[in-house]
């Protein structure tokens, strides 16, 4: 069993954003690892992508609200029909806008607490203007979702924000601690601060790393599979950051690791957190 846990399909507003617009970027991103743009990136085709899924041992993609993002967004509602237009196949996380705590708080409950979403992401450094993870008017949400006990996945690193200070590990390192039961997942794994990031999951334990693209190539790559095989055995989660990667990258990512981690990295780690293994 395998679950991706960034796979953004060509379904809804998806489509509309930069990640299917600017398609070359997705080639060179593939070109990095010796692989070709998937065809049901290049045909935005869904029946191209199930099969993909199929043919490359992907059983759950697990796709990502987008709120007040600077390059476009993708809402809640259109996740939902995502999970319920292929019931097992996808699971959703809640996009919770940054700029108004006051109406995410009502999505946390709306989406997740009495809907089927199974998380909330956050990308404050990309709203306008920009916020850092750590701003006072986002603790009122992560109170809720450790109230709930929700998984929070929080953008922190790549293009995280106008510059790298906004994926700088000092972030994550305060406000998993201020709020420690509840699971941070870092999306892009805190690259390009490889290191500083892994040695603030050294002494808190509740954060989830998801390197996605950046253990493909990038600098620091060496860093992120020590540590899996290691004390972040429990807390590396698999993603392609589909459609940046084609689903083909499952491939690269098992020669990484010894087979005796790969199930946690691959399913075990990402099924605890949807709930999944309960």
């Amino acid at each position: 069993m395998v679950i991706d846990f960034r796979l953004r399909p060509p379904f809804g507003d998806y489509v509309k954003l930069g990640m299917y617009t600017n398609k070359e970027r997705c080639r060179s991103y593939a070109s990095n690892i010796g692989r070709e743009l998937a065809p049901s990136i290049a045909e935005e085709s869904m029946e191209l992508l199930l099969k993909d899924m199929d043919d490359n041992g992907i059983d759950i993609g697990v796709a990502t609200g987008r709120v007040e993002h600077f390059a476009g967004g993708m809402s809640n509602d259109n996740v939902i029909r995502l999970t319920e237009t292929y019931p097992g196949r996808f699971f959703g996380f809640a996009g919770l806008n940054p700029l108004d705590w006051r109406w995410s708080l009502r999505e946390i409950h709306r989406t997740v607490v009495d809907g089927p979403l199974k998380g909330v992401v956050l990308e404050p450094g990309a709203v306008r203007p920009p916020m850092y993870g750590d701003d006072a008017l986002l603790y009122p949400l992560y109170a809720e979702c450790e109230k709930y006990d929700i998984p929070v996945m929080v953008m922190l690193g790549g293009n995280a924000g106008p510059n790298v200070d906004y994926s700088f590990p000092r972030i994550i390192h305060k406000i998993a601690s201020d709020f420690p039961t509840v699971k941070f997942i870092v999306s892009h794994g805190g690259w390009p601060w490889v290191q500083a990031v892994l040695g603030v999951c050294f002494v808190q334990q509740n954060i989830y790393l998801s390197p996605d693209l950046y253990i493909f190539n990038h600098p620091g790559w060496q860093d992120y599979v020590t540590a899996a095989h290691t004390y972040m055995r429990k807390r590396i989660l698999y993603a392609s950051a589909y459609p940046f990667l084609p689903l083909e990258c499952v491939h690269n990512f098992r020669t990484l690791f010894k087979p005796e981690v790969l199930p946690d990295l691959m399913y075990h780690n990402a099924a605890a957190l949807l709930g999944l293994e309960a």
